[in-house]
């Protein structure tokens, strides 16, 4: 199993429970993947909380989600009094997608970016099977190797995986991976995916004094 451990225990305590839609997301997809053809299917990695469920479905697209925490995905069923109308499950998405395709979108929100670079790999393989030609992937807040934390961390699997954070952020949420330019788009290409739009965001919190700077990525991807 490569789903970290750690996620069961934080849904467990109630946190890391958003639900609201994340802003970047929203826009990328309204921007570069808004839905224009009907029956539209989209599949969600890593749908946590649930934030971005209710924008995506709001698009008239048929959801279907992938969870690795069994707290999260039984929390969306109960919140959800329409939860019969689209489909979640709970699996280790690196190893499986329970799902069959086509895809029009895939989208992922920081779920990808807590493993391994073999897991990572793997799973885009899996989606990319799933994604009819012309799909869209979309990744938002894909942490960047110039977030100060990168450094902070303990190698783990590879070059790019940390772990056991001391302090900040990514304290007891394990295995924590972060991207430099090349290899984003080595993974991506690897899994037959095309680069059409990537973006690298960058900013500091001055006041209250934090650890520096936040660096992530954000991109969309094509299958040919």
């Amino acid at each position: 199993m490569s789903f970290s451990g750690q996620w069961e225990t934080i849904y467990q305590r109630g946190e890391q429970n958003s639900v609201w839609p994340w802003t970047d997301l929203v826009s990328y997809v309204m921007r570069y993947a808004r839905p224009n053809q009907m029956p539209y299917r989209v599949l969600e990695l890593g749908f946590g909380a649930g934030a971005n469920i209710s924008f995506l479905r709001s698009t008239g697209a048929e959801y279907c989600g992938v969870e690795g925490s069994a707290t999260a995905v039984d929390a969306v069923r109960r919140r959800f009094v329409d939860a019969a109308s689209f489909q979640v499950a709970c699996c280790d998405f690196t190893q499986t997608i329970p799902f069959d395709g086509p895809f029009d979108l895939t989208v992922d929100r920081s779920s990808l970016t807590h493993n391994s670079s073999d897991a990572i790999r793997h799973c885009l393989e899996l989606v990319t099977h799933r994604m009819r030609s012309g799909a869209k992937f979309i990744g938002i807040d894909w942490f960047s190797t110039a977030n100060p934390d990168f450094l902070a961390g303990e190698q783990g699997a590879d070059h790019y995986t940390r772990s056991n954070f001391a302090v900040g952020q990514f304290r007891d949420v394990g295995r924590v991976h972060f991207f430099d330019q090349e290899h984003l788009m080595d993974l991506l290409a690897g899994a037959g995916l095309r680069v059409e739009r990537l973006e690298h965001k960058q900013n500091e919190l001055l006041i209250p004094e934090s650890t520096g700077r936040m660096a992530w990525w954000n991109f969309v991807a094509v299958k040919p």
